[in-house]
């Protein structure tokens, strides 16, 4: 168990990277407290799990007050999901930079965030360019730490199927066998192992800027 009680912050906790992430988080002994904003209550019965019922209009209100020391953010959706680019914006760029403005005491606190391979805000492809975007207002903010993941394609079971997506899996476990040398950096992973990744990250208790490509997430342990 700590000696020095620590305590977690986590958004996008019901998705497919955030799921598995505070599975992790609430089955070690490395936190005293999880705290977990959703827009439903969480099912689990972890008595170091505190679930923040909050919504992106008032989640400032209530995470006031709280201390932590890592914050989590798995924030993302598709533009399909989203239904515009201008709400997939507000989901994937708008959203994680509020968060990440509203933290009180930004120099003591670790951030970790899920980006995407190919993340550039000078990409013709309006999904990277988002994504880049997001990672250089976040560059500018004075964390302890910022973790940057950029997963590949990412493999595992979620709630919502899409068909495209679903099909692409099934290319890259066929054919997984191909992607060698060159190639492998574009290897689908599993959600599970980025949220291992993620974990493994800030028990090592870094400091400064950290970017983890893909092939990179696999071996960190």
């Amino acid at each position: 168990m700590n000696n020095i009680p620590k305590s977690a912050l986590v958004f996008g906790s019901t998705g497919l990277i955030g799921h598995h992430l505070l599975q992790a988080l609430l089955s070690d002994e490395y936190y005293d407290k999880v705290y977990a904003v959703s827009r439903k209550p969480i099912l689990n019965d972890s008595p170091k799990l505190i679930t923040i019922l909050a919504d992106f209009e008032n989640v400032e209100e209530r995470v006031q007050g709280l201390e932590f020391d890592d914050v989590y953010c798995c924030l993302g959706t598709t533009i399909k999901k989203a239904g515009s680019k201008e709400q997939f914006r507000k989901i994937d760029y708008e959203y994680p930079l509020k968060v990440a403005e509203m933290l009180p005491a930004k120099k003591d606190v670790q951030f970790l965030i899920v980006s995407a391979m190919g993340a550039k805000s000078s990409s013709k492809i309006f999904y990277s360019q988002v994504k880049g975007e997001v990672e250089d207002a976040l560059k500018l903010i004075k964390f302890k730490a910022l973790h940057i993941f950029r997963p590949s394609l990412l493999l595992g079971d979620r709630e919502e199927k899409r068909a495209t997506e679903k099909i692409a899996i099934i290319l890259f476990k066929v054919f997984e066998f191909a992607f060698v040398g060159p190639l492998k950096k574009y290897k689908g992973i599993e959600a599970k192992k980025v949220a291992e990744a993620m974990y493994a990250s800030a028990k090592k208790n870094l400091l400064g800027l950290h970017v983890h490509e893909s092939i990179e997430i696999e071996n960190i342990v």
